[in-house]
């Protein structure tokens, strides 16, 4: 039986389960990018798209407002700014992550809750999951990506804002 994910609308198992702690999944869709997550770390040809796999789900279950998940979304929407927009290697990303949230907890950036979009996007961890190889996988990955910040784009400017030196 299927169910739509109350995050990013895909339709995943239905299912109890574990889900993310303060992201907001469904269980089926969580156990979904939980198997990516194992792919991505158990082969070296998928890896190289962990970074913006985070990204793209983690912008599509933004959760519930709290201190917690106002830094997430923004962590989340910054770096796909920086990876899609900017050009960012995903070599630089983790030292850029860290900078966001740190500039974020001693409050030197505003950071405030971004109301999420209608649409999460048109892409989903489905259309990743269902790839059928390597080079499926990585053009999947940068797919949802794109879609996922394209959603948010009525909050584009504030996260540049952010993004800024």
């Amino acid at each position: 039986m299927l169910e739509p994910c109350f995050g990013c609308g895909a339709l995943v198992s239905k299912t109890e389960g574990p889900v993310h702690r303060y992201l907001g999944a469904s269980p089926g869709c969580w156990a979904t990018y939980c198997e990516l997550l194992e792919k991505e770390y158990g082969d070296f040809r998928y890896a190289r798209m962990h970074q913006l796999s985070v990204e793209a789900y983690c912008a599509q279950h933004p959760g519930s407002p709290s201190p917690q998940t106002i830094q997430s979304v923004a962590v989340h929407l910054i770096s796909l700014h920086l990876q899609l927009e900017c050009g960012l290697p995903p070599k630089d990303m983790i030292a850029a992550r860290q900078q966001a949230a740190s500039l974020g907890k001693e409050g030197k950036k505003n950071f405030v809750w971004l109301e999420p979009p209608a649409s999460p996007g048109e892409v989903t961890v489905l259309d990743v999951y269902n790839a059928q190889n390597p080079t499926e996988y990585v053009e999947r990955v940068r797919e949802w990506a794109e879609s996922s910040w394209e959603a948010w784009s009525p909050h584009h400017e504030t996260v540049r804002r952010w993004a800024a030196p």
